[in-house]
């Protein structure tokens, strides 16, 4: 029989096999950290990251860690999969070049990361764990449509841009590639899919190509089909066939978001924060609601002699009665519509006259003069002596100070969570 010391010997190795277990869990539970030397692997294995940037000195950042914390456990239980969902956390002073590769200038920001690309716009909700689980929740969706008949194709929403795929399976590999490209791009597209053989949905492959005008090229059975469908409102372009590799997700998503992504873009009040945040001017064409020829030529005007700005500037319609307020500060009403204006989100400044957008250059001088300074510096001081006086009555105009800025104001305020570094 065993002696006393051997029992108590027994229960001491039994407490300290429980006390080692407790700390591990205690140790492992909540968000992860995340390091310069594990985040690349995390972010490119994991469907969907969520990130705390947080610094250890920020009230705030200290009031939101244990929430953070709770819904990061909860988000573990409800998503146990391996590479779904990352609840993560980076401490910005001890990972500098973390926190500034994402541009992290304020603590706590809240970013999602998609299949390892920033989202652009930051999660401003409401901060508890109940809202946190719901948020990703929502993210994590199945942005795909699944239809069932190929009729269904002939009644969907011409006005939205979307992308079409048919495979044999959900459980081939395009398909997945196709899945991930469709979860990062779900905010600028519609997706739909269908399965099955010709077979099973009652069809000939050919069936299937003619829905899309410029599908041409016969597709043998069992490969997959991703046809690209514009916004038939705005646009005459006919359908497009992918034509590339399904099982390359970055060639798919390059083409995807080429296609899901305008060059131009309509600005509303609820997307408004997000371009902002994005940094470059505005382009804007301020327009009648059911002015569609005004965007259309607005549209192809930027894309035959804009494209090389893209980088520099955003391109923008926005409905002018619900934007009323910024053509107020530039001295017109709707009824001046359509009319084109830089937003520097400093000063607006507006271009003359919309039917000039015709003429050869002088659009695109337009936005070279925004960044000369040649247009603050004649708002000042009156025309350059080589420019076209404007006049009235024959008269030349006296100049005034630019209008300041309407759309900054949109912007998320620099203070609405927590300090700046340049604060301090």
């Amino acid at each position: 029989m065993p002696n006393f010391c051997d029992i108590f010997h027994l229960k001491y190795v039994i407490v300290a096999l429980i006390m080692v277990s407790t700390a591990r869990i205690y140790v492992n539970a909540g968000a992860t950290q995340l390091t310069k030397d594990n985040i690349d692997m995390t972010l490119a294995s994991n469907e969907l990251v969520f990130i705390n940037f947080y610094a250890e000195w920020c009230h705030f950042s200290n009031m939101l860690a244990p929430v953070f914390d709770e819904a990061a456990d909860k988000i573990k239980e409800a998503f146990p999969e391996a590479n779904r969902v990352v609840i993560g956390k980076v401490d910005c002073d001890a990972e500098s070049s973390v926190a500034s590769r994402f541009h992290i200038s304020k603590y706590p920001t809240l970013k999602i990361i998609r299949n390892g690309v920033p989202v652009k716009r930051e999660y401003r909700g409401q901060r508890s764990s109940e809202a946190f689980v719901k948020f990703i929740t929502k993210q994590l969706e199945d942005p795909i449509k699944e239809f069932y008949d190929l009729k269904h194709l002939l009644n969907l929403d011409d006005k939205k841009r979307m992308i079409i795929g048919y495979f044999d399976k959900k459980e081939v590999p395009e398909y997945q590639t196709f899945r991930r490209v469709a979860m990062n791009l779900k905010d600028d597209c519609q997706f739909h899919v269908g399965f099955g053989t010709c077979s099973d949905q009652g069809c000939e492959v050919g069936e299937f190509i003619k829905l899309f005008d410029s599908s041409q090229a016969m597709h043998p059975p069992g490969q997959p089909i991703i046809v690209f469908r514009p916004d038939k409102a705005l646009s005459n372009d006919e359908d497009e066939t992918y034509k590339g590799s399904l099982m390359n997700y970055d060639e798919l998503n390059i083409w995807i978001q080429e296609k899901c992504v305008p060059l131009v873009r309509e600005i509303t009040f609820e997307n408004a924060e997000e371009l902002t945040e994005e940094g470059l001017p505005f382009l804007i064409l301020f327009h009648q609601p059911d002015d569609i020829a005004s965007v259309k030529d607005f549209k192809d005007i930027v894309a035959t002699t804009l494209t090389d700005e893209k980088q520099n500037f955003n391109f923008l319609t926005a409905d002018g009665l619900k934007f009323a307020h910024p053509l107020h500060h530039l001295g017109k009403s709707p009824s001046d519509l359509p009319l084109i204006a830089i937003d520097s989100f400093r000063h607006m400044y507006l271009f003359p006259n919309f039917q000039d957008i015709f003429t050869p250059g002088k659009l695109k001088q337009f936005l070279k003069d925004l960044y000369s300074g040649k247009l603050h510096r004649e708002f000042h001081y009156g025309p350059d002596a080589n420019s076209e006086s404007p006049q009235i009555d024959g008269q030349v105009k006296t100049p005034t100070a630019p209008p300041e800025s309407s759309f900054k104001k949109l912007a998320p305020s620099k203070n609405r969570y927590t300090l700046l570094k340049d604060e301090l």
